[in-house]
């Protein structure tokens, strides 16, 4: 166990490369306070309608700029760097990631995990498979035929990138999602690095085995990828290697975990039944189910929640994805101008008491969980001469509130069992409206932690915790102080607004036909 005397005691680093930002944090491991943090933006980039790329060096440079950056701060504090005894890594999942093994060099830009570029590829997959079942493939991976997860986006690149299939056939080819990006780089690169992905980031490619935590032989054949492109799999917690250069050089890297993973691990739901819901650029409910795998009759998908440690068995989850939640409001400030910045929602969506009977379904490119509908559109209904930007605003608020109301419901069908509390995060939370809105329009009560960082946390948690570091003893944790939403509203009327919200789901149906994407050959 590493032994530290500084005036925090042992501290445990942790990278929240997210979708629109990378930060660094550092935590004290015997409080969990937050140390230091600094964070830089990421930029999205639209080549086409429904396309979203990252630069990948930028993402790099940006996580290295950050860890400089936090440095400097503990420095001026007389906190020594040596305290630093491992770093974690959380990330956005999905997002793929082509590289050139001999020059470091991306072969193409990240495609995020937003992206639907492959929508007509899914049309065309779905026509080989019995039913044209979504579910197809989902005894295996856990997760339905979606643009959404990473097998896709890279079958996209290797039969799209001609720079890609090149380095394939010269047997220089790196693929990975950003967490493997991150790690091979930090710990050498072309020089050395190391190439591996943890076990929650895997289970979001549809190429790994959700029982056997492997690459699947059938999964890689079904989507024509080579097994020898994808990095090795490794355990949520264990030491992967050590940061090669730079201020924390000789740092291990002991914590990896998907982002949503990551959050349900620093919200601290250890046991069966425990969830938690992030709302940011998307929301994400995960409901632990223990070392059990539930498959989901009712539009959710099986993941791996973490494993701890290389001998430690799984522990798994359900979860359901929504698409749009943050980024319906970045909408309205951005493309139609009803905002003109993010701090004045609340007092916006506030000031007018309701929506007005206005319901707001932001499918802008599709819908996820339950409905997993890619054909659906963005629609505002309910609209009358007296609807005021206001009432728009807190509709965009309570769809998100919506979409979570319908991934509970499919998780009690699922599970035979009611949340009596939902555990939030992210940076959403913020907005005190919307987590009572949050708890009126679910009938439990929503506990938001003091401390916002959860998400970087679970990585530092990780980290901390794994074999040979040890400063984090996650058997003797004490829950986090929590403010808590009750609701206020009567059952009626929250089922009332239910109902008018799946009428406007159902409207949002059918807007993107077959026909408009064999039509628009860009789309190929």
């Amino acid at each position: 166990m590493p032994v530290t005397t500084g005036k925090y005691g042992p501290l445990v680093g942790a990278i929240d490369e997210g979708t629109s930002s990378a930060r660094f944090l550092v935590f004290a491991a015997h409080t969990r306070e937050v140390v230091a943090s600094h964070q830089i933006e990421i930029t999205n980039t639209y080549p086409q309608e429904g396309w979203v790329e990252q630069d990948p060096n930028e993402i790099l440079t940006a996580v290295k700029d950050c860890i400089n950056k936090v440095s400097q701060i503990l420095q001026s504090e007389e906190v020594e760097l040596s305290d630093i005894v491992a770093v974690g890594i959380t990330n956005q999942r999905e997002t793929t990631v082509v590289w050139d093994a001999i020059t470091g060099e991306p072969l193409h830009n990240a495609v995020v995990w937003l992206d639907m570029r492959t929508t007509s590829t899914v049309d065309a997959i779905l026509e080989t498979v019995p039913s044209k079942s979504l579910n197809y493939l989902k005894p295996v991976c856990g997760l339905p035929i979606s643009p959404y997860f990473s097998a896709l986006k890279l079958r996209w690149l290797i039969e799209n990138v001609p720079k890609v299939r090149q380095a394939i056939d010269d047997k220089r080819c790196c693929v990975g999602t950003v967490d493997t990006w991150l790690i091979w780089n930090l710990t050498g690169g072309k020089d050395g690095g190391i190439r591996i992905t943890d076990v929650t980031n895997a289970s979001r490619t549809m190429l790994m085995n959700i029982e056997t935590l492997q690459w699947d032989p059938m999964l890689c054949r079904f989507f024509k990828i080579p097994m020898d492109l994808l990095p090795e799999i490794r355990s949520s917690s264990e030491i992967y290697g050590s940061i090669a250069n730079g201020v924390l050089k000789g740092v291990p890297i002991s914590g990896c975990l998907g982002d949503q993973q990551s959050a349900l691990l620093g919200q601290m739901c250890f046991e069966r039944g425990q969830a938690k819901s992030t709302y940011g650029t998307g929301c994400f409910l995960l409901y632990n189910t223990g070392t059990a795998r539930i498959e989901s009759t009712h539009g959710l998908i099986t993941t791996v929640a973490y494993q701890m440690g290389k001998k430690a068995a799984p522990v798994y989850a359900l979860e359901g994805s929504v698409a749009v939640a943050g980024a319906a409001l970045g909408w309205l400030r951005d493309n139609i101008n009803i905002l003109q910045s993010m701090s004045e929602i609340e007092s916006l969506a506030g000031g007018v008491g309701s929506t007005g009977d206005v319901y707001f379904v932001p499918a802008f490119s599709g819908l996820y969980a339950p409905y997993w509908q890619q054909d659906a559109r963005g629609i505002i209904s309910g609209i009358t001469d007296e609807t005021t930007k206001g009432h728009i605003i807190r509709a965009a608020l309570e769809a998100v509130c919506f979409q979570i109301r319908d991934i509970l419901e499919a998780m009690s069908k699922d599970c035979g069992l009611q949340l009596t509390r939902l555990q939030v995060d992210g940076g959403m939370t913020a907005n005190n409206l919307l987590m009572q809105t949050q708890a009126d329009l679910v009938g439990i009560s929503v506990m938001r932690p003091l401390m916002a960082e959860t998400t970087a946390l679970g990585a530092a948690m990780a980290a901390g915790s794994a074999e040979g570091i040890e400063v984090w003893d996650l058997n003797n944790i004490q829950p986090a102080p929590c403010d808590i939403f009750n609701p206020l509203v009567t059952e009626d009327e929250r089922d009332d607004r239910y109902s008018k919200w799946k009428m406007a789901v159902e409207r949002s149906f059918g807007w993107e036909t077959s026909q408009v994407r064999c039509d628009d050959r860009d789309w190929l």
